[in-house]
């Protein structure tokens, strides 16, 4: 009996041990195997989204579609896409257009500051406001389009934002001034500029109170035709007619939204048309000292991959200005309202591949 215990322990014992080889094989096996893999799956990880395994969810709010405001938002998502955030891939974007209403306007502040987004963009004044006023916490704000981030108490100082907020200034006072300048030494019959203007929007007026101080040292009067909305822009323009020598539009989202009754206006009197952005001067404006919105936008997207993909915190990025200006015309606009372009006008365009438009 006992002989018979001795030899079932000793069967035991081998059947244990090729059990154990066995596993051992196993275990062997599926760590080369996962060794073989290892360097596959890293670079699976690097090659998804250049580098960025992770999934993004970012909200836009915009206080309007219009031109300017439309190309602001292409130039942040591509930039952002060249940093290989991707929408549809591994970005997701929820964004709200107010409509030019401020109602609509608070609402989707409100609305975006309950949700849980890595990052909120704002685009024009009235949403930046909306939407700083609204987000409580630490989620990172960044703002384009907006023409006075101090005086629209987005932000305390330029340099250091500070907190959760920063972004880039869509005008620097040097293009107005210009502006008023280039009107002033080109045109010396026009004594008084037709201003259509929304005065509720905090950018407008500080356009205006730049322009005016600049139109004063020419002796060239300023005349204001005031709208509180887009369906006001058409009989404010006419409004004008008679009592002017030429007309200008600010950065104002309100007036730049219907724009199109203004160049109406404009080419059926015979009236200069100048404006504050690029793409007013291609809708049919003659001129403006100024640059691309989609470039603006793609600043701001710069800085919205850092604050994504680097961590970098807004309150510690300085608040940009648009540094590179330049004389922008439209010939057929000039046509158009009966301005003859003289060589002195074309020579003050620095970049005249990219800035007169035929």
């Amino acid at each position: 009996m006992k002989k018979k215990n001795i030899l079932l322990s000793l069967s035991m014992c081998i059947l244990l041990l090729v059990a154990a080889g066995c596993g051992s094989n196993s275990n062997n096996a599926a760590v080369n195997s996962g060794a073989g893999n290892s360097t596959g799956s890293t670079a699976a990880t690097e090659n998804t989204g250049s580098g960025d395994a992770k999934s993004y969810k970012i909200a836009i709010s915009q206080y309007v579609e219009h031109p300017s405001l439309d190309a602001t938002r292409e130039g942040i998502l591509a930039a952002l896409k060249d940093a290989g955030i991707v929408e549809g891939e591994n970005l997701k974007v929820d964004f709200e257009n107010a409509q030019a209403d401020q109602a609509n306007n608070l609402s989707i502040a409100q609305k975006i500051a309950g949700d849980k987004n890595d990052l909120v963009l704002a685009i024009a004044t009235p949403s930046a406001q909306a939407v700083v006023q609204s987000i409580k916490n630490d989620t990172p704000i960044l703002f384009a389009a907006v023409t006075d981030p101090l005086d629209a108490k987005i932000v305390k100082d330029l340099d250091h934002p500070g907190g959760n907020v920063s972004g880039a200034s869509d005008t620097n006072p040097a293009a107005i001034t210009e502006l008023m300048d280039f009107i002033a030494a080109q045109f010396p019959n026009v004594k008084k500029l037709g201003l259509v203007i929304n005065e509720g929007e905090p950018n407008a007026v500080t356009m205006a109170g730049i322009a005016k101080k600049a139109l004063d040292k020419h002796g060239i009067e300023l005349v204001k035709a005031a709208i509180t909305n887009t369906s006001e822009v058409k009989q404010a323009a006419e409004s004008l007619v008679g009592r002017v020598d030429a007309l200008y539009v600010t950065l104002d989202n309100t007036v730049v939204a219907g724009i199109e009754p203004i160049i109406q206006t404009a080419n059926a009197n015979k009236l200069p048309f100048f404006s504050s952005d690029r793409d007013t001067v291609e809708k049919g404006a003659f001129a403006t000292v100024g640059f691309k919105y989609f470039d603006h936008g793609y600043q701001v997207g710069q800085m919205a991959a850092e604050v994504l993909k680097d961590g970098k915190k807004p309150g510690d990025m300085k608040v940009s200005m648009q540094e590179k200006l330049d004389v922008i015309l439209n010939l057929k606009a000039a046509a158009a309202q009966g301005i003859e372009v003289t060589d002195a006008m074309k020579s003050a365009v620095k970049d005249p591949a990219n800035s007169i438009i035929q």
